[in-house]
């Protein structure tokens, strides 16, 4: 398994204003480098036999104007497929309503043989909930998504559902989660939240995550 914390630190972290057809919204976003190529990357994002292998599987009329659906996760649809830069998808989790929730992927070439990505989450947050949890409630499942794509660009092998769980329980893991949640306080103190309400939100989200 790769460092935890040079992995932590190989991500930039932003919060601030988003906005999706349902209104104003919350926007967390994720940048990362991948010593890959861009069209690499951009097949392990859009191959539904390589989502499966570092995300979850997905089924669905997977083109542009068709619908996802990751398993026991969110669904959607594809707005934008231009490979092999940008991506950008409804994402809706549970009964959140209709325009509420949209995801982005932009990939660049940073170098000739690295691919920086660029992940961008916009959704209408209840403000009870943000105030309660801030950017770490997404925030820490997308750290732990764009460290499985990390793996696999690097090789490793596929983990299934219960290997993932089951890392998520280690002491491995917990570290992850735990450097996430204090990451995500940070950038949530940049954005301008107050220090003590950033601080507030990450233990919740920490505490949602590794209970007990």
């Amino acid at each position: 398994m790769k460092d935890v914390i040079d992995e932590l630190q190989k991500a930039l972290r932003r919060v601030g204003a988003g906005q999706v057809p349902a209104g104003e919204a919350q926007l967390v976003a994720v940048h990362r480098t991948y010593r890959a190529d861009i069209e690499d990357v951009w097949d392990a994002i859009t191959n539904p036999e390589r989502i499966a292998r570092w995300f979850l599987p997905v089924t669905g009329e997977l083109r542009l104007g068709g619908t996802y659906q990751l398993e026991g996760n969110a669904g959607g649809e594809i707005l934008a497929c231009e490979p092999p830069s940008r991506l950008l998808v409804t994402y809706v989790f549970g009964e959140a309503p209709p325009g509420s929730s949209e995801v982005e992927v932009r990939l660049s070439r940073a170098t000739d043989d690295e691919t920086m990505l660029v992940l961008e989450h916009s959704a209408v947050v209840p403000p009870e909930m943000w105030d309660r949890y801030g950017p770490g409630a997404v925030g820490v499942g997308w750290d732990l998504t764009v460290l499985g794509l990390s793996r696999h660009l690097d090789g490793d092998p596929a983990l299934s559902t219960e290997d993932t769980q089951a890392w998520g329980a280690s002491d491995e893991g917990r570290e992850f989660i735990a450097g996430s949640a204090e990451a995500w306080r940070a950038a949530h103190e940049a954005s301008g939240a107050a220090p003590a309400d950033a601080s507030a939100a990450a233990g919740n989200t920490l505490g949602f995550y590794l209970p007990g």
